[in-house]
């Protein structure tokens, strides 16, 4: 009986601690610079994000991640990572677009509804990178699709991520 006393005095305890500390988040940073692409204006404050890896090294998706994570949560400002093409209003691409993946990249943005945007994520998806001339690279994400918005870097912060998303949502 003294050990289940114990425990629900444990447990009370954390519960006044978690009710007077209320929630901890960082403040959020101001509005990022830039009017926000045409077909942003038609997304009304939100945006389904769907991620395509069309053949970088990792990096730029670790970063996405973070983007994405408690820390910094891009989906306070409206971003929403959802699994497929046919819900997603944006498409965050990485990487230099490889061989293998120009026509699936292709496809992934023609099955996105319209309004669509593509935003090209680091170094390796505006100019190739360090895989530029490399024989199994078709190119740039500008040279397979139209792209609407860059986040240059290798890779690059999360910070400057979740900026390129709060132009798109406008928050």
């Amino acid at each position: 009986m003294k050990a289940l006393t114990s425990n629900r005095e444990r447990f009370m305890g954390l519960l006044r601690k978690i009710r007077t500390t209320g929630r901890v988040a960082e403040p959020a940073p101001p509005r990022p610079d830039g009017q926000p692409p045409d077909a942003a204006r038609q997304l009304g404050g939100s945006a389904q994000v769907r991620c395509v890896d069309a053949g970088s090294c990792n990096g730029c998706e670790i970063e996405i991640a973070a983007a994405f994570n408690p820390v910094y949560d891009a989906e306070r400002y409206g971003a929403r990572l959802v699994a497929s093409p046919r819900h997603a209003d944006v498409a965050l691409v990485t990487g230099p677009v490889t061989r293998n993946m120009a026509e699936p990249l292709r496809r992934t943005v023609a099955a996105m509804a319209e309004p669509r945007l593509v935003i090209a994520v680091g170094d390796c998806a505006l100019d190739c990178g360090e895989f530029a001339g490399g024989y199994g690279v078709e190119g740039a994400v500008g040279d397979v699709v139209p792209v609407d918005l860059a986040v240059p870097g290798c890779p690059p912060e999360p910070d400057a991520i979740v900026a390129a998303l709060r132009r798109v949502t406008g928050r």
